[in-house]
């Protein structure tokens, strides 16, 4: 079955950019995704850039509204994903709970929808 583990932390919580302490946490994405890789768990992944680069869009009545930022002003924000396909919730959620961001932030674990279209 697959899941996307969705990646929220907040901005603030994380190393500050360049330091040996933000070395050392990206190590850790790169050595979770490898071994994501070879135990063929892993479809896909990315990080998003700063939420200052997001933009939302909504319609109603027919008018496109298009607003600078993200749709909510919380705490913590949307930072990456990953897709992955696991045998149940527990491997999804065992997965989920070594991404490096868990330490600071909060990893929510859903399963992607199958439309049957016959």
């Amino acid at each position: 079955m697959q899941y996307m583990l969705l990646i929220y932390g907040a901005e603030s919580a994380e190393p500050e950019y360049g330091s040996e302490e933000f070395k050392k946490y990206m190590n850790d994405y790169f050595a979770f995704t490898e071994g994501l890789k070879k135990s063929g768990n892993m479809i896909a992944g990315d990080a998003l850039q700063d939420r200052s680069t997001a933009t939302t869009v909504s319609v109603r009545d027919g008018k496109t509204n298009i607003v600078d930022g993200p749709f909510a002003e919380t705490k913590e924000q949307l930072g990456g994903y990953y897709l992955i396909d696991a045998k149940d919730l527990d491997e999804a959620t065992s997965i989920a709970a070594k991404i490096p961001t868990a330490k600071h932030g909060r990893i929510e674990v859903r399963p992607i929808m199958v439309y049957d279209q016959n």
